[in-house]
């Protein structure tokens, strides 16, 4: 099933990030407890759950072809992705390096987005800048992205 909506949460002291419900269940087998969590561009952070990311691993196996600059980027994608368990209060703790990355902080107000096959962490203040810049041309980047819509 396809990741959507738009959930704001507060990173606690300890940077742990309560996962909603809804993300959860499409996240985290039962059997396994644990998630990914990779960095994203525009200073985003990106959660897989164990099978997403091993289908974008696939993905990414594609552009290592590309040249030197392919192999820098899954160089630092993969050194800087990591596997963390998922409480049984349904948090995560997000690693200081990624959260330096995406730019978070303790007690700050984040966003995650469901975008398809996985979820996304930003701060509240770039999401908002995010949707301020381009939620405007969302027809006009539709039409660009994918030609004449089917609806």
């Amino acid at each position: 099933m396809a990741l959507t909506g738009t959930f704001n949460k507060i990173l606690d002291g300890k940077r742990r990030l309560a996962i909603p419900k809804r993300l959860k269940e499409e996240l985290v087998d039962q059997d396994f407890t644990q998630i990914y969590i990779a960095p994203g561009t525009a200073s985003v952070l990106l959660l897989y759950s164990e099978k997403g990311f091993e289908q974008q691993a696939q993905r990414l196996t594609e552009y290592s072809k590309n040249g030197p600059e392919a192999a820098q980027y899954l160089r630092l994608y993969y050194a800087r992705a990591e596997k963390v368990e998922v409480d049984s209060q349904g948090r995560i703790c997000i690693p200081e390096r990624l959260a330096e990355l995406a730019k978070l902080e303790p007690k700050q107000e984040v966003v995650l987005i469901g975008v398809q096959n996985h979820a996304e962490i930003w701060s509240s203040e770039r999401w908002e800048t995010y949707l301020n810049h381009h939620g405007p041309n969302f027809d006009e980047m539709a039409i660009e992205a994918f030609g004449q819509m089917p609806w």
